[in-house]
């Protein structure tokens, strides 16, 4: 294969990703500083981790774990409980400082308890010096089983990956280029450098697979580079939302704002040398498969407004969902007179310090722009089409306790234990509440028995903080089904800010805008300047993007309004062409994060890699019926949930159906994710027929 960019690196020995440095966790503290620290733990996670690390499954005491209690802060233990796991805690750490080999709980900490557990082993002992081993499958069983009241026997294997030291990197390829095919000419496209993008680089880079990745904006971090409107941030728990070999042990806050995930973002590409492989300014505006070469051609426009046609044998598009902001069709809107910006878009020249500000739009960046601008602002009106569920949340702005960073730090296997308590939830229980249970009936108050109990929770929570302004309720209680909609989090800062005298909330639909303001009902509002927080175009996969398959088959004509894709990653008529954070890949309760399902995703994307290499074919395509076998399956399955059963509008669903949402649990995903099979696929060599 030729190129014309003399920056790529002939030789894939040049083609490397060093992982980020994350030195063991080392307890190198005296017993009052072990105390001090402890008394900032998380209790549930603090107390898994010592029975990992001692193997004393007696701790777990079936007696103190109420039901929720992996939604509430310390699990809701008593202040009791909680000082004989921090005792029992303190034990078993001494011990692994003093001798490498955590002290017996149950004896020393005095707090062994009468639960009902088999006693299990920790596994084989460290040798002096080594960093204690993760739990053997029957302690990770009994941990992890008594979290969350259900045999964890289908889990294992994912949570086996979970429970692991930063030194290890579980989905890792087992394998290179050079190992399976010396001597290839396979180098791979990555469009994008936001998570997925730096994330499939590294991915190749340790396969030793040539890439470059290439970035329209002028920075790496996608919608973390773009979104920079005030009060911008994760609504995902920070310890979540980074790589799960490369994690964040100091994040500031338990939900980051933008610019530190940016940074995060910034020194993993610094560190791995990922960023090193980076073309910025650089819009992929064509895309072209070659059928007599085995090739996708790209038509590039550069920094500096040159156009480049360039050659790679694969693609992997990793634009995302969420990164093209959807400006309403309302009639004027092109006519107002002041400054006009999508939140997407944030114009951070126009200063509105006592302006008048329209934010049209009440969903999660509304929710997080809003109560930054009461205040700054003279007057904010909030223009509501539909009032957003919300999940209480009290320490969504809290910062993150020194004495807890320094656990994450210091304290083997307590961030991954701490992980765990984060992802569980969702690893059985939230996505049951969006099934629709047609038996019920289903209506558009609840779909089901225990989505009428999710209901009945949240708006208690929400009325709770109405009893000084009724005259709200009405008008800021969903009359949807919850998870009909993106549930927002909530530590009171939404409704008192509606509260506030300078802030003004309009429920009528917006007839039209003029040059002083939106006209909704018959009135007209005065403005000075409008703010679109009115989402994302997220069911427009790869536009605007001309991607041209097989056949000359134009891919948004072959979706027609309708994107599908295998597995959210490939399609029929488009070889060797890959989707990260594609159709149908949106979590929506079922723990984790979108890192973690390109993690999942990017695994499935190397191996099919690794299978055209081993092979010696030069194109891989997914079969149609396989591929039309497994639509029909999520669609079926997004029809019995809240968001496609539900009339209300949204961008989880558009016209009868979800384009986005992932409708199953995460670990289902993982499992279809592991590795590729063969027979689904059609492969094919360059001047050859493809296979059987």
């Amino acid at each position: 294969m030729t190129t014309d960019r003399p920056d790529l690196a002939a030789d894939p020995s040049e083609v490397t990703a060093v992982a980020p440095s994350r030195p063991v966790p080392q307890i190198d503290a005296d017993d009052e500083t072990l105390r001090r620290h402890l008394a900032g733990a998380e209790i549930p996670a603090l107390l898994m981790t010592t029975v990992h690390l001692t193997g004393d499954v007696s701790l777990l005491r079936t007696d103190v774990r109420a039901p929720g209690w992996l939604f509430a802060p310390q699990g809701g233990l008593s202040a009791e409980r909680q000082e004989q796991v921090r005792e029992a805690a303190l034990a078993a750490l001494a011990g692994l400082r003093d001798h490498g080999q955590p002290g017996a709980a149950g004896a020393e900490g005095g707090t062994a308890g009468t639960g009902e557990a088999t006693p299990a082993s920790p596994g084989a002992p460290a040798s002096p010096g080594a960093p204690p081993p993760p739990p053997d499958r029957d302690l990770l069983r009994a941990i992890t089983a008594w979290a969350m009241d259900t045999d964890t026997e289908d889990l294992l294997d994912l949570l086996a990956e979970e429970i692991v030291l930063p030194c290890h990197d579980a989905r890792a390829p087992r394998w290179t280029r050079s190992q399976v095919r010396p001597g290839s000419d396979f180098e791979v496209a990555v469009i994008g450098s936001g998570f997925s993008g730096l994330l499939a680089g590294y991915r190749l880079a340790q396969a030793g697979v040539p890439f470059v990745i290439y970035e329209k904006n002028p920075e790496l971090g996608g919608t973390w580079f773009e979104n920079t409107y005030p009060g911008c941030r994760t609504d995902v728990a920070s310890h979540l939302y980074n790589y799960s070999f490369a994690p964040k042990h100091d994040w500031p806050d338990h939900f980051c704002r933008h610019d530190v995930v940016l940074e995060y973002l910034r020194t993993f590409a610094k560190d791995s040398g990922v960023g090193d492989r980076i073309r910025f300014g650089t819009e992929v505006r064509d895309m072209r498969w070659d059928e007599e070469r085995a090739l996708w051609h790209l038509t590039l426009d550069g920094p500096d407004g040159e156009c480049a046609t360039v050659s790679h044998r694969a693609v992997i598009s990793a634009v995302g969902q969420l990164n093209r902001p959807n400006l309403p069709d309302i009639p004027g809107r092109t006519e107002f007179g002041g400054p006009a910006f999508h939140t997407a878009a944030w114009d951070h020249t126009v200063d509105l310090t006592g302006k008048r500000v329209a934010v049209i739009g009440t969903g999660a960046s509304a929710y997080q722009l809003v109560p930054e601008l009461a205040g700054t602002a003279s007057e904010v009106v909030v223009f509501q089409r539909n009032p957003p569920w919300m999940r209480p949340t009290p320490h969504y702005h809290d910062a993150v306790p020194d004495s807890a960073k320094w656990l994450f730090e210091h304290i083997p296997y307590y961030a991954q234990w701490y992980r765990f308590w984060l992802l569980a939830p969702g690893l059985r229980g939230i996505l049951d509440g969006w099934v629709v249970d047609h038996g019920y009936p289903p209506t558009e108050r609840a779909v089901s028995a225990l989505n009428e109990r999710l209901r009945a929770s949240l708006l208690q929570g929400m009325e709770a903080q109405l009893t000084d302004a009724p005259e709200l309720r009405d008008l800021v209680i969903p009359r949807y089904p919850v998870g009909a909609k993106r549930v927002l989090r909530d530590n009171g800062r939404w409704l008192a800010t509606l509260k506030r005298d300078d802030v003004r909330l309009v429920t009528e639909p917006i007839r039209r805008i003029t040059p002083c303001g939106p006209v909704a009902g018959d009135q007209e509002y005065d403005v000075d300047v409008i703010v679109y927080a009115t989402g994302f175009q997220a069911s427009r996969f790869l536009t605007p993007m001309k991607v041209t398959g097989r056949g000359g088959a134009d891919l948004h004509e072959f979706w027609d309004g309708a994107p599908r894709a295998y597995l959210g990653m490939t399609v029929p008529r488009f070889p060797n062409l890959f989707c990260l954070y594609g159709p149908n890949t949106n979590l929506v309760g079922q723990g984790g994060s979108i890192v973690y399902f390109s993690e999942c995703a990017t695994t499935y994307i190397l191996d099919a890699i690794r299978l055209l290499l081993a092979t010696g074919h030069d194109a891989l395509e997914v079969r149609q019926e396989v591929y039309d076998t497994y639509n029909a399956w999520v669609d079926e399955g997004n029809r019995d949930r809240a968001w496609v059963w539900s009339k209300v509008s949204g961008w989880y669903a558009q016209g009868g159906r979800s384009a986005t949402n992932w409708p199953f649990a995460g670990d289902t995903y993982w499992r279809l994710t592991r590795s590729v099979d063969p027979a689904e696929y059609e492969m094919s060599t360059i001047g050859g027929t493809g296979n059987e």
